[in-house]
């Protein structure tokens, strides 16, 4: 087995502080500092955490005498990154000099989606938007604003919506990425799984990986605890239709027939109960609906799973050993983007029911139970009551959703004669929704029947070429933020400072909000003087203050009781309708959905046609780092993962550029070049996610790629949440734009 000096290798010189990009630039810059032996001692340092994804790793800022950012790296007191960040936490820093952002506050003059705009002042972009919110709420009603939002500033922007009367604030990261497995996991224990994931990997002695990417996902905690995993001698398990980074550092890859992994969870839960490998003392205290659950799986053998899913009954047999030979310090990982094919909550319900019976729920080296430290709201007036949600447009849709759903209010945003009000009005904050939600053609419908369409972003990325106002944000490294209190083995606070001024005529989210509140009338829900003043007071109620929180950067309390794992004398209550963890769930019965998962087929592509499948890539975060002048020199563009007789077939050579057509006919804008490799099946074909950018104003990564949003043009709705299932979306191969015909 790999050890983990091979699995990861983060560089000892970070990419930060390249103003220009290019391999020369970064040797010149590290020949510099070698040569010169900068003094550490004589840099200016200030804490930050990463914005680049959402493990929000905490660091340092580091500049030299003359006031340049050097470098950022991980602060060695925070869990979320133990001191070491991964690629694109270095490489952050590019965000900062790349010279394609935004710099001025913008306003559209013309037809939306021109992308014609002519510079503003901040107070006449502020102005406007301001009057199209009070123009709507007066014609509508506030419920019909919605906002969009990725990252730290959607704290303000969440907080002056709620204040304006509108609860319809969504996240693409539940409908679009994570929403199921959290649906799921409450039905079954009660809780969820939270960010970051409370998964005890680094003392698991199994970890089974289906479709979960470790390692090319860059989880950086996850990532580092599986390197200690591995070198403890645990056994990993990969599912997954291509050999990926994961695969070549486990014990067994299960390269699945995709659309199938339902089917081989059921076998497996099958095996384990049958075998008698469940753990039967958890099993009879905590759970409800054991009895049931055996009966259920009675048919669903490794014979029965060989024939949906290709992989061999003695493995399905094995890979079940392997776990119940670990339990209870087993993982069956619960992924993140999970969104697969539209029945994605009943499988995250399976993935929940295999680490119930195998005893990993609250015990060490399955799932550890998270510890928060929540700091207080500003005082400030109550919120106003809505008197609408996004639910009316959907009525009797989505009973289980936790969250208000993006891709919902999209379709909100439709006229509909079923619906009394569409939402008019959007505030897109860090999030290209043009790149991030499915169905394209759907999404630019919706724009266009928008009154006000307002975008908050540090990059021009296609979505701020339909907007109306255009409020370029300055970079995390340029301003506070949120203090981070995200879920962890022990609480921990981290501040992100300023380590610079905002460049060019940008401001934070923070600032944004607070001034349109006092054009909305709504000052007194930001009662505070400064955002230092907010950060201050908010810790002082906690036992730290802003001057301890820029000294440390992290803070680490203790917990509150000593309950990490379940203590084996004790007894715990659920919160579940049981108060047991539920292998039948009676929400889900109640509900009018399937108390237990069931398997069903999934269709098959077309003749000539491959399922396309997506994923991340660790240099980069969706799409939003794929112009950064430091990550580009380690990935510029993605290609397409086909196996050899397929290539074979169509007489494709490595690195030849081919354009993508799906089955609804849409053609990739830009060709892509293909990785002709063993390492995927042949019905498949594989891309990293966030490229193929259409926006010329992305200098680096225009044109580079092809964009598999643009391809998803089928959308498997879950039923249960909303879930929008993008894997049921099939490609062939042309070798000329749009006008030859694909082969037959």
């Amino acid at each position: 087995m790999t050890s983990r000096r091979d699995f990861i290798k983060i560089a000892g010189v970070s990419l930060g502080g390249m103003t220009a990009g290019g391999k020369a630039a970064y040797q010149a810059m590290a020949n510099t500092l070698e040569k010169n032996s900068l003094d550490p001692t004589l840099l200016n340092r200030t804490p930050t955490y990463c914005e680049v994804c959402f493990w929000k790793c905490a660091g340092w800022v580091y500049k030299k005498p003359d006031g340049d950012i050097w470098k950022i790296t991980g602060n060695p007191d925070d869990y979320n990154c133990n001191g070491r960040f991964c690629p694109r936490g270095t490489g952050g820093v590019g965000m900062y000099y790349d010279e394609d952002r935004l710099q001025t506050p913008l306003i559209r003059e013309g037809k939306r989606g021109s992308q014609y705009y002519r510079k503003a002042t901040w107070d006449e972009a502020l102005d406007k938007v301001a009057e199209g919110m009070k123009k709507i709420a007066q014609e509508h009603g506030p419920e019909c604003v919605a906002l969009f939002n990725h990252g730290s500033g959607g704290t303000y922007f969440g907080h002056l919506m709620k204040a304006f009367g509108s609860p319809n604030i969504a996240a693409p990261s539940y409908a679009q990425c994570r929403g199921p497995r959290e649906v799921a996991f409450l039905a079954t224990f009660g809780e969820g799984v939270e960010s970051p994931e409370r998964t005890d990997i680094r003392d698991t002695r199994c970890l089974v990986l289906i479709g979960s990417h470790l390692g090319e996902n860059m989880h950086n905690g996850q990532v580092q605890e599986m390197s200690d995993a591995i070198d403890k001698g645990a056994t990993i398990i990969t599912v997954d239709p291509r050999f990926s980074t994961a695969a070549g550092k486990s014990k067994f890859w299960l390269p699945i027939k995709p659309a199938t992994d339902l089917a081989l969870l059921l076998s497996w839960i099958h095996v384990i109960i049958n075998e008698g490998w469940y753990d039967k003392d958890y099993v009879d205290k905590n759970t409800f609906g054991f009895d049931l659950l055996r009966e259920h799986v009675q048919n669903m053998t490794p014979e029965w799973a060989y024939g949906i899913t290709t992989i061999a009954p003695h493995i399905i047999r094995e890979t079940a050993r392997e776990m119940a030979n670990a339990s209870p310090a087993v993982i069956i990982h619960p992924g993140r983007h999970v969104t697969w094919y539209g029945d994605d909550s009943q499988r995250l319900r399976a993935v929940a029911i295999l680490n119930a019976i195998l005893g990993s729920w609250g015990r060490r080296g399955g799932y550890y139970n998270p510890d928060t430290l929540k700091l207080p709201e500003y005082p400030h007036p109550p919120f106003p009551t809505p008197q609408r949600t996004w639910r009316e447009a959907f009525p009797g849709k989505y009973p289980l959703a936790g969250l208000a759903l993006a891709s919902g209010l999209c379709d909100a945003t439709i006229p509909a004669l079923t619906r009394n009000c569409s939402i008019k009005g959007w505030i897109v904050d860090g999030t290209n929704l043009i790149e991030t939600l499915p169905n394209q053609k759907n999404t630019i419908e919706a724009i266009q029947n928008l009154d006000l369409l307002v975008v908050v972003d540090t990059m021009p990325m296609e979505i701020t070429g339909w907007a109306d106002v255009i409020l370029p944000e300055c970079t995390y490294l340029e301003r506070y933020d949120t203090v981070r209190t995200g879920p962890h083995r022990q609480p921990q606070l981290a501040l992100r400072m300023p380590a610079v001024a905002p460049r060019y005529d940008t401001k934070p989210a923070s600032w944004m909000a607070k001034e349109l509140a006092k054009r909305l009338g709504l000052e007194a829900y930001f009662a505070w003087e400064s955002i230092e003043e907010l950060i201050d007071w908010q810790l002082k109620q906690v036992g730290s203050s802003l001057a301890e929180m820029q000294r440390i950067g992290v803070k680490t309390f203790p917990r509150k009781y000593d309950d990490l794992y379940f203590n084996p004398a004790e007894s715990y209550e659920f919160n579940t309708s049981t108060g047991k963890i539920e292998l039948y769930s009676n929400e889900f019965a109640n509900a009018g959905f399937d108390p237990i998962p069931n398997y069903t087929p999934h269709e098959e592509p077309p003749p000539g046609f491959y399922r396309l499948n997506y994923g991340r890539g660790p240099a980069h975060t969706f799409s939003r780092t794929s112009n950064n002048p430091n990550l580009t020199d380690i990935m510029d563009e993605n290609v397409l993962w086909i196996n050899p007789k397929v290539a074979q077939e169509w007489g494709i050579k490595p690195g030849q550029e081919i354009w993508l057509k799906n089955q609804d006919g849409v053609v990739s804008q830009f060709p892509i070049k293909a990785r002709v490799t063993e390492r995927i099946r042949w019905d498949s074909v594989y891309m990293v996610h966030g490229f193929g950018h259409d926006d010329k104003r992305l200098t680096r990564c225009y044109g580079k790629g092809a964009s598999d949003t643009r391809m998803i043009t089928k959308v498997h709705i879950d039923p249960v949440m909303g879930g929008t299932g993008m894997r049921g979306n099939f490609v062939t191969f042309l070798f000329e734009p749009e006008t030859m015909e694909a082969k037959s």
